[in-house]
């Protein structure tokens, strides 16, 4: 009986705890506030993964005693707010924010972290249970391109993280290993669709025509060539996504033609090299405005 009440009570404070990490002093775990806390490392590796720097905005879901903003705040001078489900935790994290002078930058709302307003953030972190995490993926995909998500032992579903790195904490206090994985994602601009674009090759302009398709941040497709070029179907090559800035290439008319660009609007400008030459290349998603 006491395994089982102990199995329920940290699943209990899993719950609710959100990401109440990286206290110098660790607090007791009691039924007037049931969070599990972690200690410093883990929360400096979640920001430096982050890259949390002056000027993000962060936004911490269940963000138990607000540890993870307060040192946002305190040592990368970055702002931001925290949410929980728990009005003591809130409490404390503003007191604790008090207490380390950065109550102009922070703040904490006792709030669903379903119904929480994300679109503010370049940075969201999260200790959540996996299932908690996986139903806010089309939240957290839907986010402004570029937008940094860091995750304390769980991942979002079947979203491959971009990076991810494992610390040792010897004092953790659930689960049988004394280590964290901390996880991070970059949101993808979305490309999948028809792009329609005109670029120069060695026999003159033509036309191309991009059909992308998307998984995350990987995308693959074909480019379809008229114009100067016997009409040809081409596989993309080497294709690479992080935020909105893609990069592939096509090997086209016995030639490479590397493209790369940012996303943005339906669009996509950057450059096309082809040899030794560069040019300004642009591409219009089908079903764009022209303007």
């Amino acid at each position: 009986m006491k395994r089982f009440v102990r199995a329920a009570l940290i699943a209990w404070v899993l719950l609710f705890s959100g990401s109440a990490l990286a206290a110098e002093e660790t607090p007791r775990i009691t039924e007037e506030t049931p969070y599990v806390p972690s200690p410093r490392i883990v929360v400096e590796t979640m920001l430096r993964m982050a890259g949390v720097q002056a000027g993000d905005f962060v936004i911490d879901l269940g963000s138990g005693d607000g540890r993870i903003i307060i040192m946002a705040a305190k040592e990368h001078r970055a702002r931001g707010f925290g949410v929980d489900y728990d009005p003591r935790l809130v409490k404390l994290a503003t007191d604790n924010a008090a207490k380390e002078g950065v109550s102009d930058r922070v703040a904490f709302y006792q709030q669903d972290i379903f119904k929480t307003e994300l679109g503010q953030a370049s940075v969201v972190t999260m200790y959540l249970l996996p299932e908690y995490n996986a139903n806010l993926k089309p939240r957290l995909l839907a986010l402004r391109p570029g937008t940094r998500i860091v995750s304390h032992d769980y991942g979002i579903g079947d979203w491959e993280p971009d990076a991810q790195e494992t610390v040792p904490v010897p004092d953790k206090p659930v689960g049988a290993v004394k280590a964290s994985t901390i996880y991070s994602w970059v949101v993808p601009a979305r490309v999948e669709g028809r792009w329609k674009s005109r670029v120069p090759t060695a026999r003159g302009v033509t036309d191309v025509v991009l059909d992308l398709d998307q998984r995350y941040q990987h995308f693959s497709g074909s480019a379809r060539l008229r114009g100067a070029v016997v009409p040809a179907v081409v596989p993309i090559e080497r294709p690479f996504m992080k935020s909105n800035y893609l990069s592939f290439r096509i090997e086209a008319a016995g030639e490479t033609l590397l493209f790369q660009g940012h996303v943005s609007n339906g669009r996509i400008t950057g450059e096309m090299i082809r040899g030794t030459r560069h040019y300004r290349w642009r591409a219009l998603k089908a079903g764009a405005a022209q303007g």
